[in-house]
């Protein structure tokens, strides 16, 4: 089989860990290549230099001999730089007018910005003297890959040959481009009109590419629905043979409370001890009464409707009223939550605890020191913080919702079976009956540890999903000798 060969793969993404962090997308980079390399291939990533990215820091240098990339349909140059991230090579497209700026997204020309990368990546082919077998695209920042590999006459030859494989970590986000705006990288006849008559970059992706996949097996099914397919179910519907649902996992060398040193006291599955001593440390940091047996609950997570913060809007207060729980927020937002926690957080100091920014450690020592984890989400393509709290032995009580439904068991008191708390129906009132189950089943210890004990011995690192990945790359190697489809059966 040809899953036995070394395969050359480059990951194409807009951030990766531990460089630049915006959400899970750059956990998956940072943690599957190095997985993929152990296995035996030779995995590369390749993503924008931004401003933040501390260069002397990570031991970034131009390629030798690479000189100035000369990006088609456009007369901003770029350079290329490369460094080592562990065992996987790392390149970047370094160009201040589009990348040196003080964030990652959020500006009114990232369409423009990540067509230009796109751009630079294949002009950067030419020069890397390494030849990708399979070019693995990660969201609508990178989507126009596979679309331009179909549809351009002028790639480099060293892509010519590539199958490629479109990642969805989160069909909400899809880079909607006018085509008109761009005539120097996008032509409209060659595209797949949007469900609005518009334009959007990932829907070229999901038609062009040779292999699809999402971040859990849920959210492949969940995606060709109208609930959740925001208009393109009838599109991914046409190429259900070529979407395969792989959950993400986590990076043991990163989380692992045996060695985490950002955490109070490290602990095992064998030893919760110095779990205990990071509750109590965590305690004191929010600013709350110090106790062993007062139920504490952690989120981490961003502050929008997505993640739930419409229900935690509703029921947050009301239920710290009638309730002895102590609660601690991280993440950042839309402003509307960001004002409504700081109001909630002032009113009850001795419950709750704010912090509206991005701090690693700190959600490290969250993950540590909770005793269960809210992931109240109205949709989650996979979800980390559930992985990772159950590495921590830290309970979801989470919504019945993509990857989430794939890693949170429901605990059942009769069986003693079960990781966590699941509630179904997306409602303030279904997630109080969620956590108030939590809470009852925590005032039995011997009830509560072996929750801990069941979530801390999944196996949620990413070797079984690695496999798994590999097996997509050899199909799409398979499918990419074939006469190109498009994707469009069913639809035309």
């Amino acid at each position: 089989m040809r899953e036995s060969q070394p395969l050359r793969v480059l990951f194409v993404t807009a951030e990766a860990a531990p460089f630049v962090k915006v959400g899970g997308l750059a956990d998956v980079v940072g943690a599957l290549p190095k997985e993929l390399r152990a296995l035996g291939h030779d995995v590369r990533v390749i993503m924008p230099r931004y401003a933040p990215i501390d260069v002397a820091k990570f031991g970034i240098r131009e390629v030798d001999g690479a000189g100035d990339l000369v990006v088609s349909g456009s007369t901003v140059r770029a350079s290329l730089a490369e460094t080592m991230s562990g065992p996987v090579p790392f390149y970047f497209i370094e160009c201040p007018r589009y990348f040196d700026r003080p964030g990652v997204y959020g500006f009114p020309d990232d369409t423009e910005r990540f067509l230009y990368f796109c751009s630079a990546v294949l002009a950067a082919l030419d020069r890397l003297r390494w030849v990708p077998d399979v070019i693995h695209c990660h969201d609508w920042h990178a989507a126009v890959v596979p679309h331009w590999l179909h549809h351009r006459a002028d790639l480099p030859p060293a892509a010519q040959q590539a199958a490629t494989v479109l990642t969805i970590h989160n069909l909400a986000y899809r880079g909607e481009v006018d085509p008109t705006a761009f005539p120097e990288w996008l032509t409209p006849e060659s595209l797949y009109p949007g469900p609005d008559g518009g334009f959007d970059l990932l829907s070229q992706g999901i038609r062009d590419a040779d292999e699809l996949t999402t971040v859990s097996e849920r959210y492949a099914y969940e995606i060709t629905t109208p609930e959740f397919g925001e208009g393109l179910e009838g599109l991914l519907t046409s190429r259900i043979h070529r979407l395969t649902g792989i959950l993400n996992g986590i990076d043991y060398e990163v989380f692992d409370p045996a060695t985490d040193r950002t955490i109070a006291e490290n602990y095992s599955a064998a030893d919760l001890s110095g779990k205990e001593a990071c509750k109590l440390a965590l305690q004191q940091e929010a600013g709350f009464d110090v106790g062993a047996r007062r139920p504490l609950a952690g989120l981490v997570g961003r502050l929008v409707d997505q993640k739930g913060f419409d229900l935690i809007a509703e029921m947050l207060e009301p239920f710290l009223a009638e309730i002895d729980l102590q609660v601690v927020i991280l993440g950042t937002g839309e402003e509307r939550y960001q004002d409504m926690l700081r109001q909630l957080a002032a009113r009850n100091r001795r419950q709750l605890a704010v912090y509206l920014t991005f701090d690693a450690a700190l959600a490290q020592r969250i993950y540590a020191g909770a005793d269960m984890f809210l992931m109240p989400s109205r949709f989650e393509p996979c979800g980390l913080g559930q992985l990772i709290s159950l590495r921590y032995g830290t309970v979801p009580v989470a919504r019945h919702t993509g990857g989430l439904v794939d890693t949170v068991i429901d605990y059942q008191p009769q069986t003693r079976r079960g990781n966590g708390f699941v509630f179904h129906r997306y409602h303030a009132v279904s997630l109080v009956a969620a956590l108030s189950r939590a809470l009852e089943t925590y005032r039995e210890p011997d009830r509560w540890r072996a929750i801990q004990m069941q979530g801390m011995s999944e196996d949620l690192s990413w070797s079984a999903s690695a496999r798994r990945y590999v097996q997509v790359y050899d199909e799409a190697l398979r499918v990419h000798t074939q006469p190109h489809q498009g994707g469009l059966s069913g639809l035309e």
